[in-house]
């Protein structure tokens, strides 16, 4: 029987596709997913974003995510709140984006999608 997890990821990929994920040493699992386009404002028009989902998750809250470590503004300087970081226990070079959610997170509610909601929200603020 599917977990929440499982049910979650196949959501996400019917509205992105090919999302794909990866076990890490610390039992959290890293969620890519290519192709994530993007407004006007940035260096390019799409980027793959990548999260990580905790151990503990749905209960767990998901924070921060990395996008590709070549995206830039357009203007050629660099977003707010991001830093060239690796995503953890990988050496993929990342954008890593310290961004969190503003409200409480509700396992009953919210889902993988929703964070790929915050993320594009984020991406939107062009900033």
């Amino acid at each position: 029987m599917p977990g929440v997890l499982d049910m979650q990821l196949d959501q996400l990929r019917e509205r992105f596709g090919d999302v794909q994920t990866r076990q890490l040493p610390s039992g959290t699992t890293l969620v890519t997913v290519p192709g994530v386009r993007l407004p006007e404002g940035w260096s390019k028009s799409s980027t793959t974003i990548r999260f990580i989902v905790p151990p503990g998750y749905p209960f767990a809250q998901l924070d921060c995510f990395w996008a590709d470590s070549d995206l830039l503004l357009a203007h050629g300087g660099p977003p707010q709140n991001s830093a060239p970081t690796p995503v953890p226990e990988t050496v993929e070079p990342a954008l890593w984006f310290s961004w969190h959610l503003t409200g409480p997170w509700n396992p009953n509610r919210d889902t993988l999608s929703t964070w790929m909601n915050v993320i594009i929200d984020r991406m939107r603020q062009v900033q």
